[in-house]
């Protein structure tokens, strides 16, 4: 009799182990599923960045951006944000060339601090 409990413990401890795992595979799959679908949002949400950015801005200007992404990201993302929401709400009538971008640069751009240095 010891030996068939034995037996049916061991199989339901089979059996749950196999739930068990199936249930970790599912919730493995849903992951994965949800990952790649956030990926995929990010990268439709990024091109139609660029595809505005593209539509907005002249060559020269988009050259300058691309510029200072590389020196100062958050810098151009304010840029970027603003631009994107002129041209959603309507209010760019003809491309941004390079001075315009320029002074839309200074105004968002933090004021620089002076440092000056003294001798004694």
């Amino acid at each position: 009799m010891a030996y068939s409990e034995d037996a049916e413990l061991t199989e339901l401890r089979r059996r749950r182990t196999r739930q068990l795992q199936e249930m970790q595979l599912a919730e493995s799959m849903n992951a994965q599923a949800a990952y790649a679908q956030q990926e995929s949002d990010t990268q439709r949400r990024e091109a139609e960045r660029a595809e505005i950015l593209r539509r907005v801005l002249t060559p020269d200007a988009r050259e300058r951006l691309g510029r200072i992404r590389l020196a100062k990201p958050e810098v151009a993302s304010a840029v970027e944000q603003q631009l994107i929401s002129l041209a959603a709400s309507g209010r760019i009538q003809r491309q941004i060339d390079d001075p315009t971008l320029r002074a839309l640069l200074e105004r968002i751009a933090p004021e620089r601090r002076e440092i000056r240095i003294t001798r004694r």
